[in-house]
């Protein structure tokens, strides 16, 4: 299904998500993948933050990553009509950005690349806390973290695989999915200092502790990131 919107089981998730998030007084600005379920995560679970005018802004450099249907986002026309009376700004979005071709093309090299892009606008920003709603296999890519990565896995399907792999050779694998991250999880990270133009991030301890999870090295992060397949392997949810 194209740029499916969220279910009636999601809509409430993300009321849930409202509910628990400790950090509603502290936003200063929120930002979202502009494909539909991620604009309907914001609006709902952020609905404090919409209240009190912070400003929303819907940046498709945070999309996700696979060229599947239901990763596509639509058309700006479209989203203008669905969201143009809602308070999200969409002036960031050109017209070609569900085109998944050049600069939007589902393979590594260019997901990276926009992910670089993308941490930079956010540092870039002047307010001090920034929320971010994006997709499960995007958020390895942003944060270059890739703990758990495999942690939520599909089904193989061999045979359309290796159909897609001889015509598609650089795109990612939708037979066999994972991501690291829950349904409606947030985390908390910060930029890491001189840094350059990479703009890397890191997750704060405060964040890690309440994953039970120890904070990675430099070293165990290049490790962990060399584990995912460069072929739009098994590694990765899209």
């Amino acid at each position: 299904m194209p740029d499916p919107p969220l279910t009636p089981h999601g809509e409430q998730q993300c009321r849930d998500l409202c509910d628990r998030f400790p950090f509603h007084s502290s936003i200063g600005l929120l930002v979202s993948s502009p494909l539909r379920r991620t604009i309907q995560t914001t609006l709902l679970a952020f609905e404090p933050e919409i209240s009190r005018g912070v400003r929303y802004f819907a940046l498709p450099e945070v999309q996700e990553t696979s060229d599947l249907p239901c990763d596509t986002g639509s058309n700006l026309s479209v989203l203008r009509q669905d969201f143009g009376d809602r308070p999200v700004d969409l002036s960031l979005i050109p017209d070609d950005w569900d085109s998944k071709k050049g600069k939007w093309a589902a393979d590594h090299v260019a997901v990276e690349a926009r992910c670089r892009e993308a941490r930079n606008w956010l540092k870039s920003r002047e307010e001090d806390h920034i929320v971010v709603v994006s997709h499960g296999g995007l958020l390895h890519y942003l944060t270059d973290d890739w703990t758990g990565s495999g942690k939520f896995q599909g089904t193989r399907r061999p045979f359309l695989r290796r159909v897609k792999k001889m015509l598609f050779p650089n795109a990612y694998d939708p037979w066999y999915t994972g991501t690291g991250w829950e349904n409606v999880e947030y985390r908390s990270y910060r930029f890491v200092e001189g840094d350059g133009e990479n703009a890397s991030l890191e997750e704060m301890e405060e964040s890690r502790q309440r994953r039970s999870k120890k904070p990675l090295t430099k070293e165990e992060k290049t490790q962990l990131r060399e584990t995912v397949p460069q072929d739009g392997g098994e590694a990765l949810k899209i």
